[in-house]
């Protein structure tokens, strides 16, 4: 099962000319949260860029405004170490009043001196409009600028923007590559995406084994997405070998993170009691959770029929205050009032 944004930007890409790929302004709404996913490794991938000096402990400890104090004099001299700390410092609003637009000037300074992770973390702001007027363009030339200088997370994000084919040219052999760069550097998304794309044969040539491996790995640093396409190719034996009761772990663990898929799915197993022990109580409670988000399936309902009505209660009342229990039931089984302990009497 391919990843929805990817298989939506694969098929823009198949679909349609590369000319008027140019004019396709729907798929700007695809990239920003696998572009967040990015941003969040963002400080792990400079490979030691960071000053090492007293202005980067003070940052580390948490001593906000003497890094700042530390790091401008610094970076007035044209250090790109300490004007990108500058510039995180500002756009984090750590001690100080946030200003994106300073830091934007900052990280625009350290890019040109060279700094890699300050050229992604521009692209972004361009990426999103955060402090600069927004320009996906710029955005792009910044991540090519940074995969070129290095940065793991500009190279995944310029492999998504040559599969979205706008503001990169349409190329999807050098997609592949750079995601699979970034899944190499162990970047969860990346291994995903690149799993995908070996899945599909996009870019690469087929490779089911690889892809279940890649996709393995994203599952296994708790990527929810990944867990729930994982536990399916468990599921059916694809790439891997057949084995339900560990699929049925995986779409698990992707339940208890919330993912309405993983909840669907798990719900249908322990219905039907496969790679599992039958459990309609417990299926029902995960139904309803995935209701909660709006997922609902025929075929599940058919499933649980039959599972009785006060037991269809209980698992719906847990479903409400999941993930703790509900309050326990009393003598008479009415559930105990949820009111504040008492104030004690003044002596």
């Amino acid at each position: 099962m391919i990843r929805p944004a990817v298989a939506a930007l694969l098929a823009l890409f198949f679909s349609t000319p590369a000319s008027a790929q140019l004019q396709a302004p729907r798929v700007d709404d695809l990239l920003p949260q696998s572009l967040q996913e990015a941003n969040a490794a963002a400080v792990a991938s400079t490979d030691g860029s960071e000053p090492g000096d007293a202005a980067y402990g003070a940052f580390q400890r948490g001593y906000y405004l003497t890094a700042l104090s530390l790091a401008l004099d610094r970076a007035a001299e044209g250090d790109a170490a300490a004007q990108t700390l500058v510039a995180e410092i500002y756009a984090g609003g750590l001690g100080v009043a946030q200003d994106l637009a300073a830091a934007a000037y900052w990280y625009a300074l350290a890019s040109d001196n060279g700094d890699r992770l300050a050229s992604f973390e521009l692209a972004m702001m361009y990426q999103e409009g955060r402090g600069v007027e927004k320009d996906r363009q710029r955005a792009a030339d910044l991540f090519r600028l940074a995969a070129d200088r290095g940065s793991i997370s500009a190279k995944y994000n310029l492999g998504l923007l040559h599969i979205e084919g706008i503001h990169a040219e349409p190329d999807l052999v050098r997609a592949a590559e750079l995601i699979r760069e970034a899944a190499d550097a162990g970047f969860a998304a990346a291994q995903y995406d690149y799993g995908t794309l070996l899945m599909e044969g996009a870019g690469t040539r087929p490779d089911p084994e690889a892809a279940a491996e890649y996709i393995g790995l994203a599952a296994e640093q708790g990527l929810p997405a990944a867990q729930v396409e994982y536990a399916t190719l468990l599921y059916l034996g694809r790439g891997i070998e057949q084995d339900r009761e560990a699929a049925v772990r995986w779409y698990a663990k992707a339940a208890e993170a919330g993912n309405a898929v993983a909840q669907n799915r798990y719900a249908i197993l322990l219905a039907a009691g496969e790679g599992v022990t039958l459990d309609l109580g417990e299926a029902a409670m995960w139904r309803a959770l995935a209701r909660r988000q709006g997922l609902k399936d025929p075929k599940l309902d058919e499933l649980l029929a039959s599972i009785p009505p006060e037991e269809l209660e209980r698992a719906e009342e847990r479903a409400r205050f999941w993930p703790s229990e509900p309050p326990t039931a009393v003598a008479g089984g009415s559930a105990p009032a949820l009111v504040p302990p008492a104030t004690p009497a003044t002596p």
